[in-house]
């Protein structure tokens, strides 16, 4: 995990000692280093929280529609992505920053249907930030596009902590992964503006009570927005569509 955002912080046992007690001295106490640990996280946060602030900026000079995508590993992102540029009916253009730790795969994917999509491999952190974003963003062709994706690295809990420069925050959870999801991830959840529960045409084959998420979604936000998706069913795209152009519609 990474080791600025406070989630690889955790109490380390003292390594055992390899010298002479023969002299007086005092262990340091890793209780004791919390107060400075803290500050140096809040510092972290400050700092990506303003070049958030620059990445918006940029793109609404662009005119473009920043939505950060997130959700666990393997709950359809990247397979979203690719039903909207295969979709016909679709009113804009868009682009994508992906995040990963590893590989250009995911990117690889978006290009090969004909979408800008820019690679950040993130290494060990498993978010990404502004200051990552800001790099992506310079890459993409601004000036052609509607919408850009902010495809974050697969994970319910640190993403939700740090603001990339987006306008919306969609977050995916998907039937295979189990209805509680949204109840034990509450943070990431309370974040979203649209919850997509994803890969219902599996609905069959998975316990996932779909009412009961959807109660979970709106205790953590009552207003939060619902869509249940498959990239298989044209109908089900089409409402997701139709959602990201009345957000656009109204940013002007």
């Amino acid at each position: 995990m990474c080791e600025d955002c406070g989630c690889s912080i955790t109490d380390v046992a003292e390594e055992p000692h390899t010298h002479s007690h023969d002299h007086a001295h005092v262990h340091d106490n890793p209780q004791l280093n919390e107060p400075k640990t803290v500050d140096v996280i809040k510092n972290i946060l400050h700092k990506n929280n303003h070049e958030a602030m620059h990445n918006r900026a940029h793109f609404e000079k662009a005119g473009v529609l920043a939505i950060n995508l997130m959700s666990s590993p393997g709950s359809g992102k990247t397979s979203l992505l690719e039903g909207l540029a295969e979709f016909d009916k679709r009113p804009f253009e868009f682009g994508v920053i992906e995040g990963d730790l590893q590989t250009s795969r995911d990117a690889e994917r978006i290009e090969a249907k004909g979408i800008p999509a820019y690679q950040i491999q993130t290494g060990s952190a498993c978010h990404l930030d502004a200051f990552m974003v800001h790099k992506g963003l310079h890459a993409m062709p601004m000036n052609s596009l509607d919408v850009c994706f902010i495809e974050n690295v697969g994970n319910l809990v640190c993403p939700a902590s740090y603001d990339v420069g987006s306008h919306l925050n969609v977050v995916l959870v998907s039937v295979p992964e189990g209805d509680d999801k949204i109840e034990k991830y509450p943070v990431m959840f309370h974040q979203a503006d649209l919850v997509i529960i994803s890969k219902v045409d599996l609905l069959p084959h998975f316990e996932f009570d779909i009412e009961a998420a959807k109660a979970m979604a709106r205790k953590l936000k009552p207003n939060v927005d619902i869509l249940e998706l498959s990239t298989k069913d044209p109908a089900s795209v089409q409402r997701l569509v139709d959602w990201i152009e009345f957000k656009r519609k109204m940013r002007g």
